[in-house]
């Protein structure tokens, strides 16, 4: 059975792509050098420094092989082919709430991979995943409908009032 790729927005892709390289570059050599240090404090079974450089290693090693496998399965949106007529990955959305009077909000619709780092896009907008309840909901539909949202607490009906790049 093929291996079914997630969407993710260019930027996405970069950062994460960003983050791969200086794990493997710089975060590796500082990790090395802490444990040439630890090294030589002499006896290694009962040499915390060691044990915590060791520790540090296991886990920088394993973000590695997690972003690997995150960016072979992905298929990178192309912002230039972005269709604004249907929610999606890759595309700003206002949504407003018809529950809250009317409340609205505005999100950025990325794939579920991205939002490992910080939850907030580079101009302020919050990023929600397209695996996300709203997200899921969203996904597909147009400006003007109007959908129900099941949260943690309960149903919200929301109304998409615009969808961009």
């Amino acid at each position: 059975m093929p291996v079914k790729k997630n969407e993710m927005t260019r930027s996405g892709y970069e950062r994460l792509s960003e983050e791969l390289t200086n794990l493997r570059t710089v975060k590796r050599q500082e990790i090395a050098r802490q444990l040439e240090e630890a090294r030589a404090f002499g006896d290694l079974s009962e040499n915390a420094e060691y044990a915590a450089a060791k520790e540090e290693q296991a886990k920088l090693e394993d973000r590695i092989l997690d972003l690997e496998s995150i960016l072979s399965k992905v298929t990178v949106i192309d912002d230039e082919k972005l269709d604004t007529t249907r929610a999606g990955v890759g595309l700003r959305i206002t949504l407003e709430d018809l529950d809250r009077d009317g409340k609205t909000f505005t999100y950025d619709l990325v794939g579920s991979e991205e939002l490992s780092g910080a939850a907030i896009s580079s101009d302020g907008v919050q990023r929600i995943s397209q695996k996300s309840p709203v997200g899921q909901t969203i996904s597909g539909h147009l400006v003007g409908d109007e959908v129900l949202v099941k949260i943690p607490r309960g149903t919200r009906r929301l109304r998409i009032l615009s969808i961009a790049k």
